[in-house]
């Protein structure tokens, strides 16, 4: 029950982050949030009970850094479902394919890396798509914070999504 996820809000109700039940708990005993959205379980002490949180705001504005999404391979298989994005099969090992080969003055970039699996990798070999004769399902696109939380670390509470803009 304490390792739920938890939505933390700035106190303009800007989504920040995502916490553990555990965590959240903590920042409302200190008095640094307040509960936004509940589950219908209580947390208890011997002398205190706390409703479990599913969304926490916190009583002060916290100036945040833009958040950079690290350019990994597990992120980009993440970001691409892994799902192959040429021929969309997911029961295969997938790979990492430049779009535009390295050779070709492709670079180690968001718009430029995709999951593939070994079958389409090695057919489109060290050409574009286009001259292998392949397209991709979608785009390949740098993802910003607010879809890491909605896609990647998911949604475990209907509740969120109003505050992560999915009404």
């Amino acid at each position: 029950m304490l390792n739920r996820h938890v939505l933390i809000l700035n106190q303009n109700y800007e989504p920040m982050s995502v916490c553990s039940a555990k965590r959240a708990i903590v920042l409302l005993y200190l008095g640094k949030a307040e509960i936004v959205e509940r589950h219908e379980q209580w947390v208890r002490s011997v002398t205190t009970a706390l409703p479990l949180p599913s969304i926490v705001r916190l009583g002060r504005y916290i100036r945040v850094p833009h958040k950079r999404i690290l350019l990994t391979r597990k992120n980009i298989l993440k970001r691409d479902h892994y799902r192959c994005q040429y021929c969309g099969r997911d029961d295969k090992p997938l790979t990492i394919d430049h779009v535009i080969p390295k050779e070709r003055g492709g670079q180690d970039v968001w718009e430029n890396l995709v999951a593939a699996c070994t079958d389409c990798n090695n057919r489109k070999g060290n050409r574009t798509p286009e001259q292998a004769g392949m397209h991709l399902l979608k785009k390949p696109r740098k993802p910003n914070y607010l879809t890491f939380i909605q896609h990647y670390i998911g949604i475990s509470d209907d509740r969120w999504k109003p505050y992560l803009f999915l009404s």
